[in-house]
């Protein structure tokens, strides 16, 4: 798939570029996108350039990952998001945030707009949000966008080398007033 951009009200989502390489390099340096992300650690310029040279063309290309920048109308970068396929009609959101522009809403909104993007245009029927235990920011992100809390699952994440527990949440097309590409039957307790 050819990359694609999407708007919002505030925000232009656009596939990161080699022009992006300074920003992201620069983002990437705080403490907390490091703790949090799977990005390498200590993160070097190298990384990042093999990041929106090689990572995120190859994504698009191949049709299982869909990384965008989170950009202000003037290109300045907020942050990013990919769409990962996992299985057939689920994919995973990932994002992370510059410091400098948290808590202002701009995940909450990039992550509905990628969302309304993926269950329409990719026939995505749930979209995953993980998130290692403790990292209430991306709980918060995941929450205003109206994902259902499904649990902690053990041992579920590899984070550099250790393995660590998991939030997990969901996002269906129904969610956000939209219908599924397929059907679906949710359970229905039998009555007491």
């Amino acid at each position: 798939m050819d990359p694609v951009t999407l708007t919002s009200d505030r925000l232009v989502l656009d596939a990161l570029t080699p022009r992006d390489t300074d920003a992201v390099h620069t983002a990437a340096q705080d403490p907390d996108v490091q703790r949090w992300t799977t990005i390498p650690s200590p993160y070097l310029p190298a990384h990042a350039r093999a990041f929106t040279e090689r990572l995120v063309p190859d994504g698009w290309a191949s049709d299982t990952m869909f990384t965008f920048g989170v950009f202000l109308p003037d290109r300045t970068l907020t942050g990013a998001l990919s769409l990962t396929r996992r299985a057939p009609g689920t994919a995973e959101v990932g994002f992370w945030t510059a410091k400098e522009h948290r808590g202002r809403g701009y995940t909450t909104e990039a992550t509905l707009t990628a969302a309304r993007w993926a269950f329409t245009a990719l026939a995505v029927d749930r979209l995953e949000w993980h998130a290692e235990v403790g990292n209430t920011a991306s709980r918060a992100v995941a929450h205003r966008a109206g994902f259902t809390f499904e649990g902690t699952l053990r041992a579920a994440l590899d984070h550099r080398g250790t393995r660590r527990d998991c939030w997990l949440a969901s996002l269906l097309p129904a969610d956000l007033g939209l219908p599924p590409a397929t059907p679906y039957l949710p359970h229905r307790p039998a009555p007491n």
